[in-house]
């Protein structure tokens, strides 16, 4: 008899794991197809929520975590790519979820990240530039051609800030290495990327550069599903 209630217990707390991972997976699907309507997108965003088990978090329809991934975005002509927002605290109604409804679909904050490929970058960039690379948090260019009747043939080291244009490129002091020390030489490797917020609707706050390109964070706290601007 023993051996028959162990038996049904675990068939028993397998049919409930079963529920629960069927669940989180329709949950899932049904916040990409609103996310994908709200954002205009071609393709359904991946859903994932996070923590276990899944059903208590829909009954009470508060989640810990649940990450979208947009794919790209553009920003004032801009495409960004590997978009992805971080929503924690996020209170969703059971009933609204199941009936297509984000008016009511809330989260504490909301994080968004992308990459701007330097391919990106370089498009906006002096005819000059004619390579960009990660330089620990700053970034080095390969520089070729004349400017003001100088010879340009080197490289520089330039910083890269957030600002409400965009994304800032200047040179560090002393980057400019087999570079004329003149005014043209810095002006020429100073211009704006003209990509200022993410789809949270908040204004990148961090830049890391790394060997794809700059990846840039912004955060917004208490942002509502329906409020989030259009791509």
């Amino acid at each position: 008899m023993r051996k028959v209630l162990l038996a049904l217990l675990i068939l028993l707390i397998g049919g409930v794991i079963a529920a629960d991972r069927i669940g989180v997976r329709v949950a899932q699907n049904e916040i990409g197809k609103q996310v994908a309507a709200q954002y205009n997108l071609q393709e359904q965003p991946e859903v994932k929520i996070h923590g276990f088990p899944f059903l208590t978090q829909a009954v009470g329809g508060e989640y810990d975590q649940i990450d979208v991934k947009l794919g790209r975005w553009t920003d004032r002509g801009v495409t960004v790519g590997d978009v992805t927002i971080e929503m924690r605290g996020v209170n969703a109604p059971l009933a609204d979820v199941a009936g297509g409804n984000a008016n009511n679909v809330t989260a504490r904050t909301a994080t968004a990240s992308a990459v701007i490929p330097y391919s990106v970058i370089k498009e906006r960039a002096p005819k000059e530039v004619k390579g960009i690379a990660a330089k620990g948090d700053n970034l080095q260019l390969d520089l070729s051609g004349t400017i003001a009747g100088f010879p340009v043939d080197g490289s520089a080291v330039v910083s890269v800030k957030p600002s409400v244009r965009g994304i800032v490129i200047t040179p560090v002091s002393g980057g400019l290495a087999g570079l004329p020390q003149v005014p043209a030489v810095g002006q020429l490797v100073s211009w704006t990327v003209p990509v200022a917020n993410l789809p949270v609707g908040s204004r990148i706050s961090e830049i890391q550069p790394t060997p794809d390109g700059l990846r840039v964070s912004a955060t917004a706290n208490d942002v509502r599903l329906n409020d989030l601007p259009n791509a």
